[in-house]
C-alpha cells in the first residue's frame, strides 16, 4: 500500500513542480512572454508565447548562428596590403571588426618585415568592399560609440578614446597612439572631458583615422611614412605584399560580440555572411537574402524577421518558438554565450523593451532553452524569472 502511494507521489512531483514554476512566473510578471523548452522540444512553460516581440540584442544569437553556419568557427577576416614601385602603400579593407590597437601592433611588425624600413611615400585606403551608401536601419539614429557606422576599413570599432584637459588631448589607452585627427575630433567635443567617441558621422573621417593609426603603428614598428594619406582603389594587377589574417577566429569574435553586445561588430559579422556567399561588395540586401534562405530552410521564415544583424532596429520581429528553435540549432555552440550573470544567455535592452534568451541547466529537465520578453524598463525582472525557472525545474 505504502509503496504504491510513494510511487504515485513520485509520479506527481514533477507535474506539481512544473505547475509551481508556471504559477511563480505568472505571479512575478503576468504580462511577460516566457517560453521554456527542454532538449526534446517539449514546452515546459509557455506564457503569452504566441505574441511576436521586438528581440533587441538577442538578435545577436541569430546572427551568431548564421555566421557559424556560413563562415565557420575558424574563419578569419583579412586585410590586404599592396606596395607599388614608388613605395605607395595600398590598404584594402575586408570588413575586419577587430582591427584594434593590439592587433595593429602585430600587423605593423609583419608589414614592415614584408616591405622593409625604407620610407613609405603615401598610404591609399581602399574601402570599396563596403559601398559608401551602406546604412544599417537604426544606426543612423544614434551617435553612441557602440553604434558606429560599419566600414570595410575601420580601427578600434570606429571610435576614439581620449582624455582632454584644457587644450591638451592625450590617448585614453596606453596601447593607442594619439593622431592629429583624433586630437581634432576630440577638441570638437568641448573644452574638457574624457571617453570614447564615435567617428561614424562621416565615413571619410573614420577612414582617415584608420590611415593615421596604421601609419603610427608602422613607425612604432621601425618603418616610416612620409607621404599623405588618401583614399582610392588598389591598382589592377598589383599583387599583395602582405595579407593580414585576424588573430581572432570567428568563434573568438562571437564570444566578444555576445558578451559586449557591440552593434558595430554584430553588423560587420552579419555583412560578411552575404559577402562570402554572394561576393563583394557587401550589402545588407545580400546578407538578408542569405539569412532568409537559411531561415526558410529550417522552417523559420514565419518566426524570425530580420532587418539587420545587431538588434538595433525596432522592426526586427521574432516569435518565442522561432527563437527557441534557433537556440536548438545553436546548441553545439552554446559555450559562446557568456552572460553578465555567468550563465549561457544574452540580454536585449531598448527603451520599453527588456529581453533575455539562452540556456539554463535544471535538476529535473537538464539543459533547457528559454526566451523571456518584457514590456517596460525593469531589466532585473528578466533574471528573477530566470532564477525561478532554474530553481523550480
Amino acid at each position: 500500500m505504502w509503496s504504491r502511494l510513494l510511487a504515485l507521489a513520485l509520479l506527481l512531483t514533477p507535474a506539481s513542480a512544473l505547475a509551481g514554476v508556471k504559477e511563480k512566473v505568472a505571479i512575478l510578471a503576468p504580462s511577460a512572454l516566457v517560453l521554456v523548452v527542454d532538449a526534446q522540444g517539449d514546452e515546459l512553460v509557455a506564457q503569452n508565447a504566441d505574441q511576436p516581440f521586438v528581440p533587441a540584442s538577442v538578435t545577436k544569437i541569430v546572427t551568431a548562428w548564421l555566421a557559424m553556419e556560413t563562415l565557420g568557427g575558424d574563419y578569419r577576416f583579412e586585410t590586404r596590403f599592396y606596395l607599388d614601385d614608388k613605395r605607395v602603400l595600398y590598404v584594402r579593407g575586408g570588413g575586419d571588426p577587430f582591427l584594434i590597437s593590439e592587433e595593429l601592433a602585430g600587423l605593423a611588425t609583419e608589414l614592415v618585415a614584408a616591405v622593409g624600413k625604407a620610407p613609405i611615400t603615401g598610404i591609399v585606403l581602399d574601402a570599396s568592399y563596403y559601398p559608401s551608401s551602406l546604412r544599417i536601419p537604426g544606426i543612423e539614429d544614434t551617435d553612441e560609440a557602440y553604434n558606429a557606422l560599419n566600414s570595410a576599413l575601420a580601427v578600434n570599432f570606429n571610435t576614439v578614446y581620449a582624455v582632454r584637459s584644457g587644450n591638451i588631448v592625450r590617448s585614453g589607452e596606453k596601447q593607442t597612439p594619439i593622431t592629429p585627427l583624433a586630437i581634432a575630433q576630440f577638441r570638437a567635443q568641448g573644452p574638457n572631458g574624457s571617453g570614447r567617441i564615435s567617428l561614424s558621422q562621416d565615413p571619410a573621417v573614420s577612414l582617415q583615422y584608420a590611415g593615421e593609426l596604421i601609419a603610427a603603428f608602422i613607425e612604432r614598428a621601425g618603418g616610416s611614412v612620409n607621404g599623405k594619406i588618401s583614399s582610392g582603389a588598389v591598382p589592377q594587377g598589383l599583387a599583395p605584399v602582405y595579407v593580414h589574417r585576424q588573430s581572432r577566429t570567428l568563434s573568438e569574435i562571437l564570444v566578444e560580440l555576445l558578451r559586449a553586445s557591440n552593434n558595430y561588430i554584430a553588423n560587420q559579422v552579419f555583412l560578411e555572411i552575404g559577402g562570402q556567399r554572394l561576393g563583394g561588395p557587401v550589402s545588407l540586401e545580400k546578407s538578408l537574402e542569405v539569412a532568409n534562405a537559411m531561415l526558410a530552410a529550417n522552417g523559420l521564415a514565419p518566426d524570425i524577421h530580420l532587418e539587420e544583424g545587431s538588434g538595433i532596429s525596432r522592426d526586427n520581429r521574432f516569435t518565442a518558438r522561432g527563437l527557441s528553435k534557433v537556440l536548438g540549432l545553436f546548441a553545439p555552440h552554446a559555450d559562446l554565450l557568456r552572460g553578465h550573470d555567468g550563465g549561457m544567455d544574452k540580454t536585449g535592452t531598448m527603451e520599453g523593451i527588456r529581453t533575455l534568451a539562452g540556456y539554463a541547466d535544471t535538476s529535473s529537465h537538464g539543459r533547457v532553452r528559454f526566451v523571456i520578453s518584457l514590456a517596460g524598463d525593469d531589466g532585473a525582472m528578466r533574471f528573477r524569472l530566470l532564477r525561478a525557472i532554474e530553481s523550480g525545474l
